[in-house]
């Protein structure tokens, strides 16, 4: 048995603990870091954490001589560096939730740090451990496409999900958590760098926050949909229609809102609400992410991509991979994708093994979340799962950042140039 620290008991870090409980005793978690009474609760009685044992702060934890074996950190983006310092200080392997950290020179730190104390640490970039990305990946390594020329991927946030994460929520101000392109899709800069399987050399990208402001609220809509919205009834953003609606059958998002794990009614949503920040009116929030925005890459070998992350869809993730020699047509939900040979000018659907077709939080990203899970104990056990380096999952974060950079400046980034500024990778 491997004894575990869990550093953030929200969404990401209850997720990660039970895949761990269900997997039996090999990875236990013996210790929690959390502000928060109900969900620090919720951890010490899954795993029946001694009181001694549950602490409020990262800090009260990773004070204590090292007791452990892995610590899972999953706490807010601007919280990550400095407990993952932490315990690479203390020699702890570490699970860190993705993003690395919300600034670029933060992430490289981390880097360097990690490789100097010849620390093991894993972001939790789950796509790659999906099996519609394995298989993808394992198509194209086979040849199956020839050389692949270019990229087109999609990244569909979904409304509601843009409405309350990035909206209401806790990543809707770049200031208190990290840019949207970093947080919702350093998943997609470093999925498309892995199935390139090559350097990435430039990025440009546009992109903007369109809808959700002030200008665009319906008339006479007030600051939060319970305060006599004369729109309730058609608005698809009211939040009693959207967290009521969740609540029928648990999610991630009414946790959110409860800032509990367990199962609420939906009298106490409703009172809730009308002091959450989950209640207000999507238009008078205090949001500054995008909520849409495109993002163009040069690899090497002239290899191109093209990225769309944009807020106004049902959600799901679309990709299009054209070779040399054939093209790929896929989408994460469906348990197959299409393969169509220049030579023979057939397309054929190739089934996708273990494919689960539930991209969302509450789907455990496509099976993303349980195979990085699987990944951590196989480790352990002494098996070769072919782990990402944290050197080249830190240089596919500088992507989003440079993304970041060319949207706010309007200039291509060159990604050799921008390593230099930050000081290099070791």
């Amino acid at each position: 048995m491997k004894k575990v620290l869990l550093i953030g008991a929200g969404s990401r870090g209850t997720t990660y603990s039970r895949i761990a409980k269900s997997m039996g005793e090999e990875l236990c978690v013996v210790a929690v870091a959390e502000p928060i009474d109900e969900r620090r609760n919720y951890i010490k009685n899954m795993y029946s954490v001694p009181e001694d044992m549950c602490h409020t702060s990262w800090e009260e934890l990773l004070a204590r001589p090292k007791f452990a074996d892995l610590c899972i950190i999953a706490t807010m983006d601007r919280q990550h560096y400095a407990p993952a310092m932490a315990a690479i200080e203390k020699g702890y392997d570490i699970l860190l939730e993705k993003p690395m950290s919300a600034t670029p020179e933060e992430c490289c730190e981390i880097e360097r740090a990690a490789k100097k104390a010849g620390a093991f640490v894993l972001v939790c970039h789950v796509l790659r451990f999906t099996p519609f990305f394995n298989a993808l990946k394992k198509v194209i390594d086979d040849g199956a496409v020839g050389d692949v020329v270019h990229i087109q991927h999609a990244e569909c946030v979904g409304n509601i999900h843009q409405s309350h994460s990035f909206v209401r929520g806790n990543w809707r101000n770049s200031e208190e958590s990290s840019c949207m392109i970093l947080q919702k899709s350093c998943h997609d800069m470093d999925i498309l760098a892995y199935l390139v399987g090559k350097k990435c050399k430039r990025v440009s990208s546009f992109g903007s926050l369109t809808y959700f402001k002030p200008e665009n609220a319906p008339d006479g809509a007030p600051e939060r949909c319970s305060d006599g919205c004369p729109h309730a009834d058609t608005c698809c953003y009211n939040a009693e229609r959207v967290y009521l609606g969740y609540n029928k059958h648990g999610s991630t998002f009414v946790n959110a809102v409860m800032e509990k794990n367990e199962r609420v009614t939906d009298e106490e949503i409703i009172e809730k609400l009308k002091t959450s920040p989950y209640g207000r009116c999507v238009f008078y929030c205090d949001n500054d992410v995008v909520d849409h925005q495109a993002v163009n890459l040069e690899f090497e070998g002239g290899v191109t991509a093209s990225f769309t992350m944009c807020a106004f869809n049902k959600g799901g993730r679309y990709i299009r991979i054209m070779g040399t020699g054939g093209e790929i047509q896929a989408d994460m939900g469906n348990d197959f994708f299409t393969l169509y040979d220049f030579a023979t000018r057939k397309s054929e659907q190739i089934k996708i093994s273990d494919a689960l077709t539930n991209d969302t939080i509450d789907g455990g990203h496509g099976g993303g979340d349980s195979g990085i899970i699987r990944a951590i104990a196989e480790r352990y056990r002494g098996g070769d799962v072919g782990l990402c380096s944290l050197e080249e999952t830190c240089r596919n974060h500088l992507i989003a950042f440079a993304a970041e950079e060319s949207r706010l400046t309007g200039k291509v980034v060159d990604m050799d140039e921008y390593e230099k500024k930050l000081g290099g990778l070791i």
